[in-house]
């Protein structure tokens, strides 16, 4: 999200083997190519991950347009079958335009809806209006409620990932703010004041959209794929709400990012994050949320990293990898130079992109069945 994705944790190289159960598809699945999606649910395929991208739709992460999407279609080489933008709560509106312009292009909306007041491009600020705390204290839930009877009007297929990147220290919704680390007294097992926080703040905000109705959301937890501190109280297992609350589980995996970083290879980055996620759940789908590298010849090669992600997705020791979504973003840091994600960094970035996700494993269209 934004411009500041913490690469520090790339430097992190874990490796772990993981066996994974393969989810069911429905026998009813269609393509929204022939199928009313008002009214029906996103389908987990059997085989195939769902490919997607976030495109810089500018500051507030929601300027979406269809010029931008087509464009970006056209220059890879295949439709989109995720969209993602964001809802910051700042606004205090639902993004019921993007919602719609995404679905009627025949992609399924993710939206990463955080609970995070003006200026929203400030990193490491402490908790603001919206706190985590003023949140399980119902102070929001005329917002939360609007949100949820936006969602049950809108209909269609969506997913939401609700404060994301909690395992980290740069969000205001971040573990670290709320105690962190120190321990529940007479927990047993031993819960921490900062995880335990999270999870009733995301179970509030479920709880009240679905008393709303909006049965049409499905919820990915969207962890960073290695926390930050990394110790016990921070790791994905505290942070899991509960196998009721959370569709998917979801991660955002990022390679270098500026000049100072140490270049990591990509398995390494998501061989750990998928095994600790699937000890969480192993029957929950996985969404890759967010995933990409800066082009920094000098440190690394951007088009291997990206082959080696498009072939390590697809690995079949990963088969609950059911989702990914590019992040396609260039900014300006403040020393005046520039991270380039966006996949045409360079004509042979873009070639490793588009014949990565030419394979026909990654999916360009969701699938819905009626409910």
């Amino acid at each position: 999200m934004l411009n500041f994705k913490f690469t520090a944790i790339a430097r992190l190289l874990v490796s772990a083997g993981a066996a994974c159960l393969v989810l069911p598809a429905c026998d009813r699945e269609k393509n929204n190519s022939t199928f009313n999606i008002q009214n029906s649910k996103l389908v987990i395929p059997a085989r195939g991950i769902y490919t997607g991208a976030y495109i810089d739709w500018g500051d507030k992460e929601d300027a979406v347009t269809l010029e931008a999407i087509e464009n970006f279609e056209k220059l890879v080489g295949k439709h989109q079958a995720i969209v993602a933008s964001s809802s910051y709560w700042g606004e205090q509106t639902f993004p019921e335009a993007n919602m719609r312009l995404i679905s009627n292009h025949g992609s399924l909306p993710l939206v990463f809806w955080s609970p995070w007041d003006k200026p929203y491009v400030e990193e490491n600020h402490p908790p603001d209006k919206f706190s985590l705390t003023s949140i399980i204290a119902g102070e929001h839930d005329a917002y939360i409620d609007m949100w949820g009877k936006k969602a049950r009007e809108f209909g269609r297929p969506m997913v939401v990932s609700f404060a994301n990147e909690m395992n980290g220290s740069w969000f205001p919704w971040s573990g670290v703010h709320y105690g962190g680390g120190t321990p529940i007294p007479d927990s047993n097992p031993t819960r921490y004041e900062g995880p335990e926080i999270f999870k009733q703040a995301y179970r509030h905000v479920v709880d009240r959209v679905r008393a709303q109705g909006a049965d049409n959301v499905q919820w990915v937890l969207h962890l960073m794929n290695y926390s930050l501190p990394q110790e016990p109280w921070n790791l994905a297992a505290q942070y899991y709400p509960g196998p009721k609350y959370c569709d998917w589980l979801g991660f955002s995996l990022y390679g270098v990012q500026t000049a100072e970083d140490e270049w990591a290879p990509f398995l390494p980055l998501v061989d750990w994050p998928y095994e600790e996620l699937r000890r969480i759940d192993a029957t929950k789908p996985v969404m890759i949320c967010e995933w990409g590298v800066a082009e920094l010849p000098q440190l690394g090669s951007k088009p291997d990293w990206i082959r080696d992600g498009f072939r390590a997705m697809k690995d079949p020791k990963y088969p609950n990898i059911k989702a990914c979504v590019f992040w396609h973003e260039r900014w300006q840091n403040d020393d005046g130079r520039y991270s380039n994600l966006r996949v045409n960094s360079t004509p042979e970035s873009l070639e490793a992109y588009r014949k990565g996700v030419a394979d026909p494993i990654y999916l360009d269209k969701p699938i819905y069945h009626a409910k």
